[in-house]
């Protein structure tokens, strides 16, 4: 797996997602989680565009996404750009949370925008994955339109880890330490 090389670190099993056709692998970063999900070539095709614009990925492996935290999901999406998506419960094993879907399962600002999520319960997947030793040290969000990106994000949440840059097109790189030393993703 790219991201293991890349790291030089394992991930785990996630699960799956049958609502998208999807399965996944995570990485905990201590007070957040690294998720490589990939179309599931076991699952059935949904009749519906999968999240995260997956059914259009091509290329080699990278980042595409990134996800913001929400404590009130609908709000949240009140005071996004139209296209955010609109609410999903999900459930996996002891997990639950609300997630914001686009019908046509892509995101504003190119995809650049994060998707909203919305935990139920006190389950979550960065308390529940074995310590990695790797840590977030910055995401760097590039895009052409980056001052309206950043302007609208604002009101949603702060993490001075997160970088909003202008890019010729949209790019999304993580810096990552690991017991090996700095990697970027």
């Amino acid at each position: 797996m790219a991201v293991e090389a890349a790291l030089g670190v394992p991930l785990v099993d996630g699960g799956v997602h049958p609502l998208m056709g999807t399965h996944n692998r995570l990485l905990g970063l201590g007070d957040v989680y690294l998720e490589v999900i990939a179309i599931n070539p076991d699952a059935r095709k949904p009749d519906h565009p999968r999240w995260f614009d997956l059914d259009n990925f091509t290329g080699a492996p990278r980042l595409t996404n990134w996800i913001c935290r929400c404590d009130d999901l609908e709000a949240a999406i009140d005071a996004c750009p139209d296209g955010v998506g609109r609410p999903v419960d999900l459930v996996r094993g002891d997990l639950r949370w609300r997630m914001a879907v686009p019908d046509n399962g892509k995101l504003p600002f190119s995809n650049a925008f994060p998707p909203l999520i919305q935990w139920k319960g006190a389950k979550h997947p960065a308390d529940l994955l074995p310590d990695s030793g790797c840590r977030l040290v910055e995401l760097t969000i590039a895009l052409p339109d980056n001052a309206d990106l950043e302007n609208t994000l604002k009101p949603l949440f702060f993490d001075e880890r997160v970088k909003i840059v202008h890019g010729e097109t949209v790019e999304i790189t993580a810096i990552i330490k690991t017991p090996k030393g700095e990697r970027q993703i």
